[in-house]
């Protein structure tokens, strides 16, 4: 495995194409918390992921077909294959459990520990350096989102759907540092496209009680799933496969500190959730933690 310091390349500095593939991946996990929540409504977890990613996969083959990217070589098959089957299917799968039962500011919370996870694994496994002013700055995004947690009305309590959540984070942390050395032979997108289509076969068996719930689903459960399926899977995934090739993983990771307050701001807008006094702060924290991170960068 390559090692990777905290000495940038030209490929791995805050660029124009890096910053705007950091804002889509923020705008777009952000937004799946609530859309989760109002395709909860109309299907089942399973049965929700299935669907949500069948919609990812279908122009994330044909970009396959259209493209023909370099065959992947036989060291790197299970790189691949570990991020359709953990980045995408077990990922959404434990994430759509846990928010049957924990709330957005508590599930915000525990998934902004997979910063910290990729944090520790990149120095860990791929050399990479996190400086003092780096960890403070995550100690700080981490306190504004646990005060977020702390703003949400059912607070946070570790049952067995925030266990679950905390293993979506950590899905998504191990397969950063999985997937990390596919960027150095592989374009972003082309790993983007093997994974929305290796988790929607993962997640295919549940696809005929999908489609029997999406019969009866109302105007508003449909909606949802479409745009899981376009926004937070198509778009973003990509966008985060772009962020990942061209910055160091623990420095991607810690703009997901933000995905936290931007869902509290989405949430505003689409599900009328008005943030209180406590929540805005927890956000400004989240927010200076980031910006202290990427001081002199």
């Amino acid at each position: 495995m390559r090692a990777m310091t905290s000495t940038l390349n030209p490929a791995q500095r805050m660029d124009t194409t890096a910053a705007v593939a950091v804002a889509l991946t923020v705008i777009g996990w952000a937004s799946a918390f609530p859309a989760i929540r109002a395709g909860l409504a109309a299907f089942g977890p399973l049965e929700l992921g299935a669907l949500r990613f069948a919609i990812a996969a279908v122009p994330a083959a044909i970009f396959l077909a259209v493209r023909r990217p370099t065959l992947p070589r036989t060291g790197e098959l299970w790189r691949l294959a570990f991020g359709g089957a953990v980045f995408v299917a077990l990922y959404t799968a434990m994430l759509n459990f846990g928010e049957l039962t924990v709330s957005a500011g508590a599930a915000g919370f525990i998934i902004n520990v997979s910063p910290i996870f990729t944090a520790i694994m990149a120095m860990a496994l791929l050399g990479e350096r996190f400086s003092t002013m780096a960890w403070v700055g995550t100690a700080i995004s981490f306190s504004g989102i646990g005060i977020i947690a702390m703003a949400d009305g059912q607070g946070l309590h570790f049952d067995t759907g925030a266990l679950l959540v905390l293993g979506s984070a950590l899905c998504s942390a191990v397969n950063t540092i999985v997937q990390k050395p596919l960027f150095a032979r592989h374009h972003p997108l082309t790993i983007a496209a093997s994974n929305m289509v290796l988790g929607a076969l993962c997640l295919a068996p549940f696809l005929p009680a999908a489609f029997s719930q999406a019969a009866v689903a109302d105007m508003g459960g449909l909606g949802a799933v479409i745009y899981l399926g376009v926004v937070p899977s198509l778009i973003a995934y990509a966008a985060w496969a772009t962020a990942l090739s061209r910055l160091p993983a623990a420095r991607a990771s810690n703009f997901l500190y933000l995905v936290s307050p931007m869902s509290a701001l989405i949430g505003f807008f689409w599900l009328g959730e008005v943030p209180m006094l406590l929540g805005l702060l927890g956000g400004a924290l989240a927010l200076g933690g980031v910006i202290v991170v990427n001081l002199k960068r």
